[in-house]
């Protein structure tokens, strides 16, 4: 039996999709659905059980030694959320519990961490998972220190020799996109986003530029095709001998220009773009530039490559966002 955080959401939901494909055929999703379409995100798998978060360590302690491994992809990942209560409860206390319950049951613990610890990117992109690695790391909102919070209670649970799961990975998502990020609202991906107005031949809006050698629409991000997170899970779920702590991303940064000429080149049309003021608000705390460094994953001996920006959103689009049912 696998257990799966957050298994109805974005990447939790394809990586659902991709343990069924590959054979899989106990596997528990952990999530809450609410009143709108999530639900969709699992409508086409076959499951052994949905648990909500409240009642996963009872359900986890009442299953002892059937667990394979545990998943924990579950957070409040809203960016703009201010009540630090509640995530540290969710993302940092309840990651805590389901790592201590792994160590003591030798079960494989694979969680999501966020390129979001980085901050503003002025220390690097290093994903140093030691003590000292990660102290210099400066997250900018609530989500990223919470994230980093837990890193860095991992990093001094190992050198201190204390218990750990039987296999552990902290992973470093940078900027996913694909299918099922539907339910996200603002916090879609750009394709997403501003896909109906591609489709309708009408302008994107980007951000202008306010920092020098950055041209309006320049701003770069490590853009990463879901696809390529569910394949590093996988290939965790099969190497119980790799641990530690990976940046998940290409290694190469590309422009949200790109994205938007990738988007427009997948539906046969040139790129249509507006520049628009960015908020004053957020002009203090923007990342210009974001790229993982992804030596350590190699390593590791991780040798699949990665999708292109290009070859990426033409599969979103052409196998997912023009068809009726946008659904993995």
């Amino acid at each position: 039996m696998i257990v799966i955080t957050g298994g109805a959401g974005f990447i939790g939901s394809n990586l659902v999709a991709g343990l069924e494909e590959r054979g899989a055929k106990e596997f528990v999703v952990c999530d809450t659905l609410g009143h709108g379409d999530k639900w969709r995100n699992i409508a086409k798998r076959e499951l052994a059980d949905i648990v909500p978060p409240d009642r996963l360590i009872d359900y986890l302690n009442a299953r002892r030694g059937r667990i394979e491994a545990i998943f924990h992809l579950g957070a409040i990942s809203t960016t703009t959320e201010t009540d630090a209560d509640l995530i540290i409860r969710t993302n940092f206390t309840g990651s805590l519990a389901l790592w201590n319950h792994c160590a003591a049951n030798g079960v494989p613990f694979i969680y999501a961490s966020s390129a979001a610890t980085y901050g503003d990117g002025t220390s690097g992109f290093d994903d140093d998972g030691t003590v000292a690695g990660l102290r210099p790391l400066r997250p900018l909102n609530p989500y990223g220190w919470s994230k980093h919070l837990f890193d860095r209670r991992v990093a001094r649970l190992v050198a201190e020799r204390e218990a750990t799961p039987s296999q552990w990975a902290g992973l470093k998502f940078f900027n996913v996109y694909g299918p099922n990020e539907y339910h996200k609202g603002s916090m879609r991906s750009v394709v997403a986003t501003n896909f109906p107005a591609a489709r309708e031949a009408r302008p994107i809006r980007l951000f202008k530029s306010y920092r020098a050698g950055f041209a309006d629409g320049g701003q770069k991000r490590d853009f990463v095709w879901v696809g390529d997170c569910v394949e590093v899970m996988l290939w965790l779920l099969v190497t119980p001998s790799i641990s530690g702590l990976f940046n998940i991303g290409t290694g190469r940064a590309r422009s949200f220009y790109d994205l938007a000429a990738a988007l427009y080149g997948a539906l046969g049309r040139a790129p249509l773009i507006d520049y628009v003021d960015m908020p004053e608000s957020l002009r203090p705390r923007y990342q210009y530039f974001t790229e993982a460094r992804p030596e350590r994953l190699r390593a590791a001996g991780y040798a699949a490559p990665f999708t292109s920006l290009e070859d990426g959103v033409r599969d979103y689009v052409t196998n997912y966002l023009l068809n009726d049912d946008p659904y993995r």
